[in-house]
């Protein structure tokens, strides 16, 4: 059966390359890294035993996050105290996505975003 190509954009896999930002063994000596990859600076969180990683400058004005204190699922900015959910990048006190989130995952020791 045919699906008109939005319909097959749903099915498919995202698209996008992994590509390897860290080791396991880093992210095991702290709870954050921030990494560069190309032109973006990215923050990495361990939390609660799962991984994130999320544009690492606030957008508020350009706050290091992977500085910030993470609490609750929550990293806050260590310059204004600026809040984003690690899960999807929305701000906790206007609630919009302000952040850029990406997919992550650790395989065979290295940690991978997709980009």
């Amino acid at each position: 059966m045919h699906h008109p190509p939005s319909a097959d954009r749903s099915q498919r896999p995202e698209e996008g390359s992994w590509t390897s930002v860290a080791t396991y063994d880093q992210l095991l000596k702290t709870s954050a890294l921030e990494v560069i990859v190309g032109d973006l600076v990215l923050a990495i969180f361990r939390h609660q035993g799962k991984l994130y990683a999320v544009d690492g400058m606030c957008s508020h004005q350009g706050g290091p996050l992977a500085e910030g204190i993470v609490e609750h699922g929550c990293v806050t900015c260590p310059w204004h105290g600026w809040q984003y959910e690690l899960e999807t990048g929305i701000q906790t006190i206007n609630r919009q996505p302000l952040q850029q989130c990406y997919s992550i995952r650790e395989l065979n020791g290295s940690i991978e975003v997709l980009l």
